[in-house]
């Protein structure tokens, strides 16, 4: 059937349908969420929980041999340096690539 776009809208068929919309997409949001939730609290992790566990590192300082990389900003080693770009900033091979 065709229809014509140029005819004028009725304002109250605009509104019923769009409150018609809105309370259908509430429900049916309330109800996934609401699985999402039981599933959530029902499953759990397996080594989930560390609240024992220390969370330090040991950082290891740049070493002599060693580069950051001006495109990735990686520590890289010097046999990974691919070339050094016009201002004079060490480019690996990845991002050379």
């Amino acid at each position: 059937m065709a229809q014509d776009y140029d005819s004028p809208r009725n304002k109250d068929e605009d509104e019923e349908s769009l409150q018609e919309l809105g309370k259908g997409s509430q429900n049916s949001s309330n109800e996934i969420d609401d699985d999402e939730n039981a599933i959530a609290e029902d499953y759990e992790l397996p080594g989930a929980d560390l609240s024992n566990e220390d969370a330090s590192v040991t950082v290891i300082p740049m070493q002599g041999d060693e580069f950051v990389c001006s495109q990735c900003f990686l520590v890289r080693h010097r046999s990974q340096l691919a070339y050094m770009d016009e201002d004079g900033q060490p480019v690996c091979k990845e991002c050379a690539a």
